[in-house]
C-alpha cells in the first residue's frame, strides 16, 4: 500500500474507486512537433508510438457500447497521427462529442494546411496548451518561437469562431513554471483574459490550471536541481480531500496509443494500465466491469488532490 492509498483509506477503507465512463480519452501517439520540459510523456518529434486504424476501430465500438459523452483526443500532439481526420470524422458520423487537446503550434505545422477549418467544420472543442500569458515564461517551458506561433494559431482560431462560438469551445491551459501549485484559477484567468486581449485582441472560453505532475522530463528537471522529495513533500502536505469525488480517473478511461487502458494518462506515463481485475485492453473493453472499478494509484496522485486540485478539467474545487 503506497501513501496515497493510505491517505484515501481515510476517507474511503474501500479505496478509491470510478464512479461512472463520461469521458474516454484516448492518446494517438507520442509523436509531438514540440519537446516541453513539463511533459510527463516525454513526447517529442523523435517518438514514433502512434496508435494504429485497427485500435481506433476499436475505440469507436467502446465509445459506442459505453454511452460516453465525450470523446478526448492528446497525445504527444494528436493531430500528426496519420489517420487523425478519418477518426474525428468516424466519431462524429456516430454523434460523439470530441474534443482535441492541441500544442497550438502544430496547426501551423507544414501537411496540415486547413486543419483548424477541419476541427471547425466538425464542431470539434478545443483545449490548447498556453502555459503563461508571459512570452518568456513559455519560451522557458516550450523553446524559443513557440509564443509566437502559439499566438498565431490563436488568432486564427479566433477568426473561424473559437472562444466566441459555444460549440467552439477553445480552452486554455496553465501550467507551472516550477515545482510550485498553481494560483487560484478564476484570478489567473481574469489574468489571462486581460493580458491577452489587450495585448492581441485575443478571446477564449475558459482557462484551466494543472498542477505539474513529478513525472517524465519534469520529474527529470527535478532531479538535476535536487527538488524531487521537496516537491512530492508540498504534494502531500497539500493534500485537499475535497478534492477525491472529482478526481478525472474516477470519470473516465485512458486509452494508451497500443490499446492498453488506463485510469488516466499519467498512469499511461508510467506504465500502470488498469488493474484488480478489470479488463486493461480496449479489445477487451467491457463498460459493466470497468464502471465501478479499483484505481491504480500512487505518490504522483497526490498532485491531483494538492490545493484546488487538478483534472484535465482544471481546477477541482
Amino acid at each position: 500500500m503506497n501513501d496515497f492509498e493510505r491517505q484515501i483509506g481515510g476517507i474511503d477503507e474501500d479505496g478509491l474507486r470510478s464512479l461512472k465512463i463520461e469521458t474516454i480519452q484516448v492518446n494517438l501517439g507520442l509523436r509531438c512537433n514540440q519537446q516541453c520540459l513539463h511533459c510527463h510523456l516525454e513526447a517529442s518529434a523523435h517518438r514514433t508510438e502512434m496508435m494504429e486504424w485497427p485500435t481506433m476501430q476499436f475505440v469507436l465500438q467502446a465509445a459506442r457500447s459505453g454511452g460516453c459523452q465525450l470523446v478526448d483526443l492528446t497525445g504527444g500532439a494528436p493531430e500528426l497521427n496519420l489517420h487523425f481526420r478519418k477518426f474525428v470524422t468516424a466519431l462524429r458520423e456516430e454523434g460523439h462529442r470530441v474534443q482535441v487537446r492541441t500544442n497550438l503550434t502544430v496547426l501551423l505545422e507544414p501537411g496540415l494546411e486547413g486543419l483548424a477549418e477541419f476541427l471547425r467544420e466538425h464542431q470539434v472543442q478545443l483545449v490548447a496548451s498556453l502555459p503563461c500569458y508571459m512570452e518568456e515564461n513559455v519560451q522557458a517551458q516550450r523553446g524559443i518561437g513557440v509564443y509566437e506561433k502559439s499566438i498565431a494559431a490563436i488568432k486564427r482560431l479566433n477568426a473561424l469562431g473559437y472562444g466566441s462560438i459555444s460549440a467552439l469551445a477553445l480552452n486554455l491551459i496553465y501550467n507551472p513554471g516550477g515545482p510550485f501549485l498553481p494560483p487560484p484559477q478564476k484570478v489567473l484567468e481574469e489574468d489571462y483574459r486581460r493580458e491577452l486581449g489587450a495585448r492581441f485582441g485575443i478571446s477564449f472560453t475558459r482557462l484551466l490550471t494543472i498542477t505539474n505532475m513529478p513525472l517524465g522530463r519534469f520529474r527529470a528537471e527535478l532531479s538535476r536541481q535536487n527538488q524531487v522529495q521537496d516537491y512530492l513533500q508540498l504534494l502531500r502536505k497539500s493534500f485537499n480531500p475535497q478534492t477525491v469525488g472529482g478526481l478525472m480517473c474516477r470519470q473516465q478511461i485512458s486509452v494508451g496509443w497500443d490499446g492498453t487502458l488506463y485510469d488516466c494518462d499519467f498512469n499511461l506515463a508510467l506504465g500502470l494500465p488498469v488493474n484488480h481485475g478489470a479488463p486493461d485492453h480496449i479489445q477487451s473493453f467491457s463498460p459493466a466491469d470497468l464502471r465501478m472499478r479499483r484505481i491504480v494509484t500512487g505518490e504522483h496522485c497526490f498532485a491531483c488532490t494538492a490545493g484546488s486540485g487538478s483534472s484535465c478539467r482544471g481546477a477541482l474545487v
